[in-house]
């Protein structure tokens, strides 16, 4: 499910925006194979509202600061590659240890 990179880890996201509540539903496979996160926020898809609601919940979720979290793909998209700096070391079995099955 996470990719480490020399500065972090990446995660991919699937992200339903408009929900009834803010919430890290579920760990997925996509129809391609990709292992991702399902979570849903409450913001609207626009002005990257959403995008933003997601960033909020995972820190929050995850005790980590926002300012470690940056989506470097798919911004536009229900799908988001989120980059999480750090040392991979430490913030896999962190986040592991908080994830939905």
């Amino acid at each position: 499910m996470f990719k480490p990179t020399a500065d972090g880890i990446r995660l991919v996201v699937r992200l339903t925006p408009k929900a009834g509540a803010n919430a890290i539903r579920s760990r997925a496979l996509e129809a391609d194979g990709t292992p991702v996160l399902k979570v849903s926020v409450t913001a609207v898809p626009e002005n990257g509202k959403a995008n933003t609601a997601l960033i909020a919940l995972l820190a929050k979720a995850w005790k980590l600061p926002k300012s470690t979290f940056s989506i470097v793909s798919g911004t536009t998209d229900r799908r988001k590659t989120v980059q999480i700096s750090g040392d991979p070391a430490i913030l896999i079995p962190h986040i592991t240890g908080i994830l939905p099955p």
